[in-house]
């Protein structure tokens, strides 16, 4: 049985930064990542990273903006976001799967964290 714990939103000003934890119990998992979702919209994929950190992924939106990263030692995976916009603001759910590769699609992950709320003010 594998749980996802998601810790670090809240609320900042624009150009602020945040840094999110998923804490993972049970089993290491192949691949970690990193989905957002506001209402009324389909959950959209931001970061993902393989289990030895080789490959990263983000969607265009984000990069050079966040980073992701894991410690395996602790099973946690992080996303540091810096330089945050108003667009950024959702609920940011971590995820974990046994896919081969980084992959955008929800289906591709097994299991998820609660969410944590991230508000960007203007």
């Amino acid at each position: 049985q594998v749980q996802l714990v998601d810790s670090g939103g809240g609320l900042v000003q624009t150009g602020g930064s945040l840094r999110l934890s998923c804490a993972a119990s049970g089993r290491t998992l192949a691949v970690m990542g990193w989905f957002r979702q506001t209402p009324g919209k389909e959950r959209e994929f931001v970061a993902a990273i393989t289990w030895g950190g080789a490959k990263t992924t983000y969607v265009d939106s984000v990069k050079g903006r966040f980073t992701i990263s894991r410690d395996n030692a602790k099973n946690t995976v992080y996303l540091q976001m810096n330089s945050l916009k108003p667009e950024d603001t959702a609920v940011y759910y971590c995820a974990a799967g046994d896919t081969m590769a980084t992959s955008p699609q929800v289906r591709d992950y097994d299991y998820w964290g609660q969410g944590t709320q991230v508000t960007v003010s203007s």
